[in-house]
């Protein structure tokens, strides 16, 4: 399960791929390493029909019956999109774009000392390029961290689906969803259900390879 991408590229990129026409969120860092629980830029259709960046919390609401004590982590992924929980977030209103240009699997087979698992890292090229996860986002109220009490956020996560080939081999069950084109960003953020369920798919092969770790982690584990 992916909980861990990288973004490096710029605003304009983002706004260029995306046709999007204003930035929310303020951002424009050379490089985010973004994990679950933290505040990373989607790609939406704005209140005013047009297309915006905007800050979120990556973690959906957790289906309540998951839920364990008084806090609600998130969920990062979703694969399950007949459970009537994700149902509701199926429409072109609640569908985002995540930017990335490579992202993270934990690679059980390669455990070290002190259950320390190191990920693997995948992407287009060796060049990251700027891609886009396929993602869901909602306004939400409710407690994320005990200390921090019941605020108000907008989350994200993104859709998944079976692993590619190149994937597999590191984690068997899943993937994210990729839409590789702007055509593919333009269908995800304003096609109906029908029109846009057919992204739910692997990578082809030859659109995804291993890339070495973000220069910046020289060690890079997950614990």
């Amino acid at each position: 399960m992916c909980n861990l991408y990288n973004l490096t590229t710029t605003r304009d990129a983002v706004m260029e791929f995306t046709r999007a026409f204003s930035d929310k969120a303020g951002w424009n860092e050379p490089s985010l390493d973004v994990y679950p629980g933290t505040l990373a830029p989607i790609v939406r259709v704005g209140s005013d029909g047009k297309r915006e960046i905007a800050s979120a919390t990556w973690g959906m609401p957790t289906p309540p019956a998951y839920i364990k004590g008084k806090y609600d982590p998130g969920v990062t992924n979703i694969r399950n999109v007949n459970s009537p929980h994700w149902r509701r977030w199926l429409g072109p209103t609640s569908r985002c774009v995540v930017p990335f240009t490579f992202f993270a699997e934990p690679d059980p087979a390669s455990e070290l000392a002190g259950g320390r698992i190191p990920n693997q890292w995948f992407a287009q090229n060796d060049d990251r390029p700027l891609m886009f996860f396929a993602g869901f986002w909602t306004p939400w109220k409710g407690v994320k961290k005990v200390r921090d009490g019941e605020r108000e956020f907008e989350l994200y996560g993104f859709l998944t689906s079976s692993p590619s080939e190149v994937v597999s081999p590191i984690h068997q069950k899943a993937m994210p969803a990729t839409p590789t084109t702007p055509q593919e960003v333009d269908v995800w953020l304003t096609g109906e259900w029908d029109d846009v369920k057919h992204l739910q798919r692997p990578l082809p092969g030859n659109m995804l390879i291993l890339v070495e770790p973000p220069a910046k982690s020289a060690v890079d584990f997950l614990i």
